[in-house]
């Protein structure tokens, strides 16, 4: 072969380019980042509108439908969802994958441009963002102090923590948890205005006219030109005390005689626990494509100059830190990679008995593996569980080539020929069957590569990477391997030369293998003499396994232990935040109750319109070594909670507190709300009955108490009232107004809110005593007088899907798979009427997992047709590869047999191993039917053609297979962080692979004698009026 004898000729330029590739590998390594998973763009639109004071009613009505309606319409839309609650919508779209996110979000703006007019007046202004799945927060700090109050920590946290973090690189935006921030606070007293004949528009008004700098122009001095400006605003709190509302009969009215001015803190709508104390958190969200790793790092070390700084009562200390796990995940896979390659080089040292040829062959390893850096680091890929898992996987393929090749060479020295012809002659005799190989094995990696829907987008890096590894492999088999051959004589391949005592060992352990080769030659004899029960007994075998598979359940992916979870809890909607806080208080002490917990750290509300009536706990356990299984911490956790009937809450995977993220997503759409609700209760209790169904919750929640000011418009207008007034009037006073701002002496600005004081907002009928402004300045008008106040109920939250209103239903898995709980679901809900203009449907992981499948499915069909092409050109026979890929199906026995012995499911990792194994186990056939050719071309008869084949072929078969097996235990062993992510594939594959070797050597050379006949049989019959062909067909007969 043309590389092969180049190299033996020009060992120098071979060695050169190895090193060059090994030097770019190794400098491209080093300019990698590191992450839990390939960075994935999904294209999500949210578009957030805050509309103050309004229902969810309102809200849906007036902002979410229009949005909808408009954003619909623009190409790639996938789906389109949305939650209202009171005073705001938040639309999400989803486009179809492959969508350009940066030309749909100017769409988006464009369409919303087009109907600005058509929403409220007093609405703000929609916010539309890209959704970045990475930009989870990568670290959380706990500001902790005995003696300072949470207004303290809040400024100080604001001022100088937050700015710090900011400038650190790679971290994007810093959110603040439980903040209480400074507000300056004007609270009315509703009986002193109407005493003074004042109305809360007087004193919003003086507030906004009394408290601002006025720019005044400049001053014309010639060389100069000082500014001039009048400046108004209030240097202190006790400023506003000065400020004249309004004169009366010649007597200034000031503020304090009608007001509290009150230096205190906003309304709060969110709060951070640190175990059960209250406190102020900080999540830090790294910048997009930024390396979790060292952002962490850079956090961690402002953190160690920062407390240096702050004042000794007051501490900074990482509460959530996602970079343990990737750290921790990443090592073990390297870790797995290193054992895997150090047994792989043990197994060809076994067989090979001696250490240069395993050196010869190991070079193989390092090479492919450093060389593959390259790639990574050219198209942007990161060191991640998926790539890294890849290679591990890869250890066993990478050296294939390479055994085969030295194998081949030792054969011929023991035939007597010199090392410098057998290395020339060997590898060209061996050559076009490892190349066979070689692209089969990557005509399995490319559909991986390029599978469709968002599972094709995080294997994008796993095949390519493969793929590139397995061709730099088969490049040092064809120029290293030959030439260290040609050029490093090794004695241990002339029998002559006497053994160590290692090597006589070795030589026995050899020689049993030189006896199974007549083991196999006999099994393959009687194989090939009783044809039709071989075929029998491999047709009842797969068969068997399809029954096995049914057996196994399905799980979209399989669940790791990350040593953390996250105890989401959902109260009424009508509570407070302090509520709120002491719900989580007690949750959180049932949580610590449990030995294996470590620390939890408590989220209520938040930045993203979560209401306080919602929260999420973050358990961190102890080391595993220390604690049961993650399951089992669940489980039992799931036990403790259920004592919290009035609290509906749910254990799921940390970062997921929304139901969403639950496996079981089960949606009822339609239009009519008051026929859905009790239709998504009976489907509830159905989803209940269903074993193996847990955390089961709804996203229909009871109805909030709703005060109502109902208007008498005839009594409005007879006294000069409009709707506008009377309702800015209402809101000002209950839910205040932010009417001008405050400046520190550091530069900082704060709100300053006018409001009337709680204690005169506390019931329905405190509204009626509200005062309205009279006509032209007249006397005051109470609300009583042109309104009265009902009470009643509103939906507190109004969801939709696809422009439908909808109520989902979700659950969590414990016991049985999700496959195997939707399978049941299903089927109840068959005898489920629905309504006309109503559905119910699956969504969520659920949809994933079929889609997935799918794609999966699609990519197993596409390899197999490439492994045939491959094949049908290598042996110039359509017949052949036949036989050859019957190696596929065989590998089933183990797969299945496998799976089920350690309870494991058909997931996507299992999955994508069994398309891995596709192009694995058509490698020992294809060494075994090549070899067989190469007799029967030399004159050998069929039968002692396949005998020999095998015969000769065993030993190659073995190492290759044993390589492959022995380089992913330590991934099927479930060592490390994550392995338990990790571990199905190799499992699929390693099962596989024993049942297809042991059946490949009884079973393909029989299915290739059946085609033989046929094959010769058709030639016949094509070629039966030709007389040449006849005398050819016969001679090809004896």
């Amino acid at each position: 072969m043309f590389l092969s004898d180049l190299s033996i000729r020009q060992p120098v330029l071979a060695t050169m380019l190895s090193v060059t590739l090994v030097a770019l590998g190794i400098y491209s390594y080093r300019e990698l980042s590191i992450d839990l998973m390939p960075d994935v763009e999904i294209p999500v639109l949210t578009i957030q509108t805050v509309y103050p004071g309004a229902s969810p009613v309102t809200v849906e009505r007036e902002v979410t439908k229009r949005i909808e309606e408009a954003v619909n319409t623009i190409s790639g839309v996938r789906h389109v969802s949305s939650t209202t609650t009171e005073g705001l919508s938040v639309v999400v779209v989803e486009f179809r994958l492959g969508t350009k996110i940066e030309t749909a979000q100017q769409d988006a703006q464009a369409k919303i441009n087009a109907i600005r007019s058509q929403f409220p007046a007093d609405m703000e202004e929609p916010v539309i963002q890209r959704i970045d799945f990475n930009a989870m927060p990568v670290v959380s700090l706990a500001v902790e102090s005995e003696t300072a109050d949470i207004k303290t920590l809040s400024s100080l946290a604001e001022k100088v923590i937050k700015k710090r973090l900011e400038t650190v690189p790679g971290v994007g935006q810093v959110n603040l948890v439980g903040l209480a921030r400074r507000e300056i606070q004007i609270l009315v007293d509703r009986e002193k205005l109407r005493a003074y004949g004042l109305t809360y528009a007087h004193v919003a008004n003086a507030l906004r006219r009394e408290n601002m700098d006025v720019p005044a122009g400049k001053l014309e001095q010639g060389e100069r030109e000082p500014l001039v400006r009048v400046s108004g605003r209030f240097r202190s709190v006790d400023g506003f005390k000065d400020l004249i509302v309004a004169v009366r009969n010649g007597r200034p009215i000031f503020l304090p005689e009608v007001a509290r001015v009150v230096d205190g803190v906003e309304e709060r709508r969110s709060a951070a626990l640190i175990n059960d104390r209250p406190g102020l958190a900080l999540d830090i969200v790294k910048q997009s494509g930024a390396n979790t790793v060292e952002v962490v790092d850079g956090i961690n070390a402002a953190v160690d100059v920062l407390n240096k700084e702050l004042p000794a009562h007051i501490r900074l200390r990482p509460v959530v830190d996602r970079s343990i796990f990737i750290r921790d995940s990443v090592e073990d896979v390297k870790t797995t990679l290193l054992i895997g390659g150090l047994l792989t080089i043990l197994i060809v040292f076994l067989f090979l008995n001696s250490w240069r040829s395993t050196v010869i062959t190991g070079l193989a390893l390092p090479v492919s593996v450093i060389s593959t850096f390259i790639i990574m680091r050219a198209l942007g890929f990161t060191l991640n569980v998926l790539t890294l898992m890849g290679l591990s996987l890869a250890i066993g393929l990478l050296i294939d080539d390479a055994i085969v090749v030295r194998e081949n060479i030792v054969r011929h020295m023991h035939q007597g020929v010199d090392h410098f012809t057998a290395a020339r002659e060997a590898t060209a005799e061996i050559g076009l069957a490892v190349i066979a190989t070689t692209f089969t094995i990557i005509a399995v990696f490319v559909p991986v590569a390029f599978m469709g829907g968002i599972i094709g987008r995080f294997f994008y890096q796993f095949g390519i990477t493969v793929g590139f590894a397995v061709l730099v492999s088969l490049y040092v088999s064809f120029t290293l391997d030959p030439m260290l051959s040609s050029r490093w004589y090794d004695p241990a391949s002339d029998p002559t030369v006497p053994r160590s005592w290692l090597g006589r060992w070795l030589e026995k352990l050899n020689n049993q293998v030189d006896r199974l080769r007549n083991v196999v030659a006999a099994a393959l004899g009687w194989s090939l003499s009783h044809r039709w029960a071989v075929v029998l007994i491999a047709t009842v075998a797969i068969f068997s396994s399809f029954a096995l598979f049914g057996r196994l359940g399905s799980a979209f992916m399989p669940e790791a232990d990350p040593g953390q979870f996250q105890v989401s809890y959902k109260a009424d909607p009508s509570i407070s935040l302090d509520r709120s806080i002491e719900i989580a208080r007690q949750l959180v002490a049932e949580i610590r109750a449990n030995p294996a917990v470590d620390y939890t750290y408590t989220t209520i509300g938040g930045i993203s319109g979560q209401p306080i009536n919602e929260g999420a706990i973050f358990v961190r356990l102890k080391d595993r070594k220390l604690r049961p299984h993650y399951l089992e911490i669940k489980a039992e956790m799931r036990e403790r909670l259920k004592r919290f009937r009035a609290v509906r809450t749910a254990v799921v995977e940390a970062d997921q507190m929304q139901a969403e993220s639950r496996p079981v997503q089960l949606v009822l759409r339609g239009q009519d709300l008051t026929r859905m609700v009790p239709l998504s209760r009976r489907l509830l209790d159905e989803v209940r009955a269903v074993p193996g169904t847990t955390d089961i919750d709804t996203s229909e929640e009871e109805p909030r108490p709703e005060v109502r000011v109902e208007i008498d418009r005839r009594a409005a207008g007879d006294l000069g009232l409009d709707l506008g007034t009377v309702a800015s009037t209402v809101r000002g006073l209950v839910a205040g107004e932010v009417v001008s701002q405050f400046e520190d002496p550091d530069g900082d600005s704060y709100d300053v809110r006018l409001r009337v004081d709680s204690s005169q907002r506390v019931h329905g009928a405190d509204l009626l005593g509200i005062d309205l402004p009279g006509r032209n300045g007249g006397p005051l008008i109470p609300l009583a007088q042109v309104a009265r106040i009902e009470s009643g109920v509103a939906p507190s939250k109004i969801r939709h899907l696809d422009l439908m209103r909808e109520i989902r239903i979700s659950a969590n898995t414990q016991g049985r798979s999700l496959g195997e709980v939707v399978a049941d679901i299903q089927e109840r809900l068959a005898n489920v009427p629905l309504p006309p203009g109503h559905s119910v449907g699956f969504t969520g992981e659920y949809e994933d997992m079929r889609e997935s499948f799918g794609y999966v499915v699609q990519s197993l069909v596409l390899a197999i047709l490439l492994i045939y092409a491959i094949l049908a050109s290598q042996f110039r026979s359509f017949l052949q590869p036949l036989a050859i890929m019957l190696s596929l199906p065989l590998s089933l026995v183990g797969v299945a047999g496998m799976l089920y012995l350690v309870g494991d499911t058909m997931n996507m990792m299992s999955m994508i191993g069994l398309i891995l194994l596709m192009g694995l186990v058509t490698k020992n056939a294809i060494l075994l039917v090549d070899f067989a050719n190469v007799q029967r071309r030399a004159g050998t008869p069929r039968r002692p053609a396949l005998i020999e084949a095998a015969r000769v072929r065993l030993r190659p078969i073995i190492m290759t297979t044993l390589a492959m097996i022995f380089g992913m235990l330590p991934l099927a062993f479930e060592w490390g962080a994550g392995a338990e992510f990790r571990a199905p594939m190799a499992r699929a594959v390693i099962g596989g692979l024993i049942t297809s070797t042991l059946l490949t050597l009884l079973v393909v050379p029989v299915v290739y004698t059946f085609l033989d006949d046929i094959g010769t049989g058709f030639a016949r019959w094509w070629h039966r009026k030709s007389p040449a062909a006849r005398r050819a067909m016969a001679q090809v007969a004896e």
